[in-house]
């Protein structure tokens, strides 16, 4: 659909790459301009892809989940993009969210989920995708993505306005991410881990 629109066709390109592995890994992270952390928060156990993103450059737009909480304590939530709700607000929340009071409040996010319900997206394979709208409605949204939708909307304009217009400003956050990254080295994490769950001692080498 992006490929057959002519007003996004040759500014932008979504890929899949098949059979995801390091080597790939290796090439593309290094390019990324923007790491995208989206879990819903109290969902990620850990995650190191973005530790990744972080020590090569990448500008972080995310939730306050899994390891991008001690990324942004390290370098600042003023160099992050963080949105959505905390860990502790989504565990509130369980017991009453409804997604209908986001469709009936929010005309983007009704927007967003009449264009999926619609077909447009469907149309070389009809229905492909009902299952995310009956995930979302017909389902409870269990996840609450669309609890999450505006915040990142507003997110993604934060990032993307100002680097757009000063790309020595988005460089400055760049480096204040990446200069802190030295805490996530994995040595640092082996040797907590020998120490607090192995109790394991350093074995010298000759």
């Amino acid at each position: 659909m992006i490929d057959a629109d002519p007003a996004a066709r040759g500014r932008l390109k979504v890929l899949f790459l098949p059979d995801y592995n390091v080597t790939l890994a290796q090439r593309l992270i290094p390019a990324a301009d923007i790491s995208e952390q989206i879990s819903t928060a109290g969902y990620e156990a850990s995650g190191t892809s973005n530790m990744k993103f972080m020590m090569n450059g990448a500008l972080t737009v995310g939730t306050r989940d899994g390891a991008t909480i001690e990324m942004a304590e390290a370098a600042g939530e003023d160099n992050f993009f963080l949105f959505g709700l905390t860990a502790e607000r989504v565990a509130n929340s369980r017991g009453w969210y409804s997604p209908y009071w986001h469709i009936d409040h929010e005309p983007e996010t009704r927007r967003a989920v009449d264009l999926i319900r619609s077909g447009a997206f469907d149309q070389g394979e009809p229905g492909v995708f009902a299952p995310i709208v009956d995930a979302l409605l017909t389902h409870g949204d269990h996840y609450m993505h669309l609890a999450d939708l505006t915040s990142y909307v507003n997110a993604q304009e934060q990032c993307e306005r100002p680097l757009q217009a000063n790309r020595t400003h988005g460089r400055g956050r760049a480096f204040s991410t990446w200069r802190t990254s030295g805490r996530f080295s994995s040595d640092r994490t082996i040797a907590e881990y020998a120490a607090d769950i192995w109790r394991a001692e350093p074995c010298p080498v000759a």
